[in-house]
């Protein structure tokens, strides 16, 4: 039906971001799980960049997240990039070639710890957005084919031969 899919690291637990943030694993944990309600109900939206509220506004949504689990401390998801004016950006960008990042959103308070900021037991999970430079490290999605596998694209081996030639 010319939906598109991207597959990717979302969120990693135990490890410092790129805003100075550890997310404990367990935390997270409940967070992943009280997600997944929202995702079987249709209502785990996204939008296109990262508001500073905590409010999804619909006009802005460009993806709805179809699924999360969990590959060792790294939050894994499938999105499904939606046909609304926002999404359509998105689509184009990925189209275009354009690597685009995830960043969740999220309430609650933290604290220091040795040099480390550790998000708190309060944590409320909202959503994820498509960001240009996420805080995870890696945190990017991928067209992936419906078994969430990332699809190689000609380019992609033409880009990885060129590479090899060339070397990095």
């Amino acid at each position: 039906n010319g939906a598109m899919f991207l597959t990717g690291v979302m969120q990693r637990a135990n490890a410092q971001n790129g805003n100075g943030r550890v997310y404990p694993k367990r935390t997270l944990e409940r967070e992943v799980e009280n997600y997944k309600k929202l995702i079987s109900e249709n209502r785990a939206l996204g939008e296109l960049d990262h508001p500073d509220d905590s409010v999804i506004n619909l006009k802005n949504v460009s993806h709805m997240v179809k699924d999360v689990w969990w590959d060792g401390d790294n939050v894994m998801g499938k999105i499904q990039i939606l046909d609304t004016p926002s999404g359509k950006i998105a689509k184009d960008l990925v189209n275009s070639g354009v690597t685009l990042g995830i960043s969740s959103r999220a309430l609650g308070s933290v604290r220091e710890q040795s040099g480390t900021t550790v998000v708190e037991e309060d944590l409320q999970l909202i959503c994820f957005d498509l960001v240009a430079e996420p805080s995870t490290n890696k945190a990017f999605m991928y067209i992936s084919d419906a078994k969430n596998r990332p699809v190689i694209t000609k380019a992609d081996k033409l880009n990885r031969i060129l590479n090899d030639i060339i070397g990095d």
